[in-house]
């Protein structure tokens, strides 16, 4: 079975996809498009303009939650959902949650950084497969933040907004690791990665850190995504 991934670099939802594949030990082939990009890319292969997407034997799947569901038929073990099921039950509604409340979070919040703060977006192409020179990308980067703001819907009041609910946000996703819905380093679920991957690329907004630092969540993301590229420095963000 061949499968080919269509991501975004530093996608958290692709990092989310890409951590399920390993999990499931399914080799890959990796379709990495540079944003805004993707956005027509993925819409005439997938009709959606977003990443992650999946194409194996004729299958084309799109979103996290979509894939992830897919890989667990493919490859029951080890389940990225629990097979009882209430706790199952559970761990969609903290899943579902993760990407529909949470995983914008960091996408606004990110990119209105990137628009005051052009030159970090250098630093979050690190790893990238496509490799540009760092003065090539210091020069597209006020347009490509433009752009992404405007495909996000994102600004200094929607960046506001969002700082003054993360507190409650990550409370929330430290009481799901307390009752044990997520939280469990040896079996990772689909909740697990779905806001992991979020809080780690919060993780990387100096502005945000703080409010992050020394909670479960961040030893989770940290345990689950230890190596994400990107720093957004001190200043970026307005006040919440």
């Amino acid at each position: 079975m061949r499968l080919k991934l269509y991501v975004v670099h530093g996608s958290h939802p692709c990092a989310a996809v890409e951590r399920a594949l390993a999990m499931k030990g399914l080799s890959y082939d990796v379709v990495e498009w540079l944003p805004p990009l993707h956005a027509p890319l993925q819409r005439v292969i997938f009709g959606v303009r977003t990443v992650p997407g999946l194409k194996f034997e004729g299958e084309r799947l799109t979103g996290s939650r979509t894939i992830m569901r897919r890989l667990d038929e493919l490859v029951p073990d080890p389940p990225l959902f629990p097979r009882d099921a209430e706790r199952r039950r559970l761990v969609e509604e903290a899943e579902a949650w993760g990407e529909e409340v949470l995983q914008p979070v960091a996408r606004e919040l990110l990119w209105t950084g990137l628009r005051r703060s052009p030159q970090a977006l250098v630093s979050y192409a690190e790893h990238a497969k496509i490799r540009l020179p760092a003065a090539a990308i210091r020069l597209s980067a006020p347009l490509i933040a433009r752009l992404e703001g405007l495909l996000n819907r994102t600004g200094d009041a929607v960046a506001r907004a969002d700082l003054q609910a993360l507190p409650g946000q990550l409370d929330r996703v430290d009481r799901w690791i307390a009752d044990a819905t997520i939280g469990d380093l040896e079996h990772p679920n689909a909740a697990d990665l779905q806001i992991a991957s979020t809080i780690r690329l919060l993780m990387t907004a100096a502005d945000v850190l703080p409010l992050i630092e020394g909670r479960p969540c961040a030893q989770l993301a940290l345990a689950l995504f230890p190596n994400v590229d990107g720093t957004l420095p001190v200043g970026s963000l307005p006040r919440a």
